[in-house]
């Protein structure tokens, strides 16, 4: 045998040994890897609760121990579990519908239910309380690409002022989102569920940290992200409560990813609440984030109230919509009044007088005259000085000269009657006696499509209380 071919032998063997030690190794560690990958779902669930999370072979959490065979190394088992809590934050699970079943006991307590389906509580095996919340089983092509922004935008965000995502389920039978669980439910059950509670129990301080907390939120969706976040449903329902009161935005099923290049967005349909929503969201226009800041700046007039923006059975007619009879009162330098109709102390007024300044520029028509969230923030924390509010209610006003002066005698034609219009009064009469100005930003709009596409949605929100949302 020659040279060559003994050569050719042994380079041969090398090869065909070198490719059994990698097959070999290939398969070690693609088991390896389904061990750790079963372990993070594991600690998914552990790390609901902030929990020590503990290993596989029962040491204590953050005991010094061998690593699993990765050539004999000792490491520190706690940090590890840490950073491994840190990126799971980033994901959220999948879970089967038996986990589901499992979480919640077979579904045995039920929470709440609306038009997206049922909240039912549960819990993970480490005792880590979680929200189950179960969409209807047919989804419609809206209710599916609102699943997807649920899970695409709660699944990468964290802050202390935003509900957090665990996980969801999809699959042909079951549709999920797992959610932390939060003791004190939604902002609005607080305020709004017993009305003769008016939120009372809380004391100003407290409600005052709501604000301040969601604000922080929304701040950090807008511009904290690393593309920002347009939520477009801020409202007290979509604001949960944990058993200190610490608040946070949730429902991300409305909300939009975009490049902060993007100043403006093109709206293929309505979004938000009547009552809640900007104005730019009800006509075909391009938006911004700024919508955001006008449903937080309604937000906290009913926080500020301690009731619903729109209360037609109000025995005060000027009060039934409390927005423009607050800027009425501060506008006229008797603030003292708004004070006592919510109970609030003299101690709390220079708290509350913010509170009512920065919600008035919240509310601003043009949505460039509204401020960027971080600028409330630091107004509400007082490290930001707050410049005198101008009327945010003025459009109304030019909307309602404009319609007079075109429709030509058309209350005399419903008899003539304004009482039959009594919760228009608010928001339509020019009152205070501002002079009128012409607004560039939108197009003037008949009164009477104006009550069509959004006060009177907002009356049926307001009082149709039969189906209380958990989210």
């Amino acid at each position: 045998m020659n040279s060559l071919a003994l050569a050719g032998i042994i380079i041969g063997g090398i090869v065909i040994i070198l490719a059994i030690k990698f097959l070999t190794r290939w398969i070690e560690v693609k088991r390896e890897w389904q061990a750790e990958r079963a372990r993070l779902q594991a600690m998914q669930m552990q790390a609901a609760a902030g929990a020590p999370i503990q290993p596989a072979n029962g040491a204590a959490a953050y005991d010094v121990a061998p690593a699993p065979p990765y050539g004999g190394r000792v490491v520190e088992l706690g940090a590890v579990d840490r950073f491994l809590d840190d990126i799971l934050r980033e994901k959220p699970a999948r879970f089967t519908p038996e986990d589901l079943r499992g979480f919640t006991r077979n579904y045995a307590e039920r929470l709440g239910s609306g038009g997206f389906g049922v909240v039912y509580r549960g819990a993970f095996p480490n005792g880590a309380q979680v929200a189950v919340k179960i969409l209807n089983s047919t989804l419609d092509r809206r209710a599916e690409e609102q699943f997807m922004a649920e899970v695409g935008t709660a699944g990468r965000t964290y802050h202390v002022n935003l509900v957090r995502l665990y996980g969801f389920c999809f699959d042909a039978t079951t549709k999920a989102l797992v959610y932390e669980y939060l003791e004190n439910g939604s902002l609005d059950r607080v305020l709004f569920e017993h009305e003769q509670r008016r939120g009372l129990g809380l004391g100003f301080d407290t409600l005052y940290g709501v604000v301040v907390g969601t604000a922080r939120g929304v701040r950090y969706l807008h511009e904290e992200c690393q593309h920002r976040v347009i939520h477009y449903d801020i409202k007290p329902g979509n604001v949960l409560l944990t058993a200190d009161y610490t608040p946070k935005v949730a429902d991300f099923g409305l909300a939009r990813l975009c490049n902060r290049d993007n100043t403006h967005l093109t709206m293929t349909g309505a979004r938000g609440t009547p009552g809640y929503a900007a104005p730019e969201l009800w006509l075909p226009l391009p938006v911004t984030h700024k919508c955001d800041v006008y449903s937080f700046g309604m937000l906290v007039f009913e926080i500020l109230g301690r009731r619903r923006n729109l209360e037609l059975q109000h025995p005060a007619v000027s009060q039934e919509w409390y927005p423009k009879w607050v800027w009425q009162r501060f506008d006229q330098g008797r603030f003292d009044d708004v004070m006592a109709a919510s109970g609030i102390h003299a101690k709390d007024r220079d708290k509350a007088e913010r509170m009512c300044k920065v919600a008035l520029w919240c509310v601003q028509y043009q949505p460039e005259a509204r401020p960027s969230m971080s600028s409330v923030v630091r107004m509400l924390e007082g490290e930001e000085e707050i410049a005198r509010p101008v009327n945010p209610f003025t459009y109304i006003a030019s909307l309602h000269t404009t319609s007079s002066s075109s429709s030509g005698g058309s209350a005399a034609a419903s008899g003539g009657s304004s009482k039959e219009f009594r919760g228009m009064r608010g928001p339509i009469d020019n009152q205070g006696g501002d002079e009128v100005k012409h607004v560039s930003f939108l197009p003037r709009v008949h009164w009477y499509l104006l009550f069509e596409l959004y006060v009177q949605p907002m009356i049926q929100l307001d009082y149709d209380l039969a189906i209380q949302e958990f989210f």
